[in-house]
């Protein structure tokens, strides 16, 4: 994990912190999510529930899972990085709500991820605007912890 510079926490939640990084050999801004639970095998990790769904789960709408590091028995995410979640968004946003095409783009997004969730046979569990990642006019589902 030598590779990544801390930048700011971001959240903690049960299964792991997450925070937002730097990868220093590309300096690419990303989000890591350290799981509490120790994995003392590689073949731990890759056997998680969320690991092997978002590996197999390649949407636009859902949050990309770019790479699965394990150090000094910890397991590492790392996700491309989006700026806030969708609650933060509404908070901001209550002086000027979204408009009506604001929320069927948002919409239309969310659902078709859901749909390519439910089409693979997976269910989210967990879905709330805290869940849910923005970046700029982009919607995608995230944390998949809880996937059934």
């Amino acid at each position: 994990m030598e590779r990544f510079k801390k930048l700011e926490a971001l959240g903690d939640g049960s299964f792991g912190l997450v925070f937002k990084a730097e990868d220093c050999q590309t300096g690419e801004i990303v989000a890591v999510k350290k799981f509490k639970k120790k994995y003392s095998q590689w073949e731990e990790c890759m056997k998680d529930p969320e690991v092997k769904t978002l590996l197999q789960l390649v949407h636009p709408n859902i949050v990309k899972l770019k790479e699965v590091i394990r150090q000094s028995d910890f397991m590492f995410m790392i996700f491309e990085y989006m700026d806030k979640d969708l609650g933060r968004l509404m908070g901001e946003r209550m002086a000027t709500p979204f408009s009506e095409q604001e929320i069927k783009t948002i919409m239309l997004q969310l659902l078709k991820a859901v749909n390519y969730i439910h089409e693979n046979k997976y269910f989210h569990r967990d879905l709330k605007p805290e869940n849910i990642l923005v970046h700029g006019d982009t919607f995608k589902i995230s944390d998949f912890g809880l996937i059934r």
